[in-house]
């Protein structure tokens, strides 16, 4: 029931423009050919900013991506989009930490800013 709370709160106070705006991200990405590779990344990473709570991210060794071809994409994405997604995602959670109520919040914010530095080769699960 805590989870259904937190993600409806969530939802409410920002998750849904989080979302939102990865979603459009992954739609420009795959409108180019270059940018495809981190298509579905930025798609995972969005039904994860609309839901966080009761989820976790974890690598997926399986992932046709997930060896040198992964590094190496992710050190691009990196490079020309991740270190500032993450810095928002960052600062968003400073400010979620100010109040007590926002703590775990800012904690899935973190955990959105470590996804938004290297999104290749992950993957999103349900809690046990």
């Amino acid at each position: 029931m805590m989870r259904l709370i937190l993600n409806i709160l969530w939802l409410i106070f920002g998750g849904w423009i989080s979302g939102l705006v990865w979603l459009l991200g992954g739609a420009i990405l795959a409108l180019t050919v270059v940018g495809l590779p981190w298509t579905f990344a930025a798609w995972r990473i969005a039904s994860y900013s609309f839901w966080p709570f009761g989820r976790e991210i974890v690598w997926q060794d399986t992932h046709p991506v997930a060896g040198c071809v992964g590094v190496v994409l992710n050190v691009i994405w990196f490079v020309v989009a991740g270190w500032y997604i993450a810095l928002t995602h960052l600062i968003i959670a400073v400010a979620e930490f100010v109040s007590i109520i926002g703590i775990p919040f800012a904690l899935k914010d973190l955990e959105l800013a470590k996804l938004a530095l290297a999104p290749v080769g992950r993957t999103i699960r349900e809690k046990a």
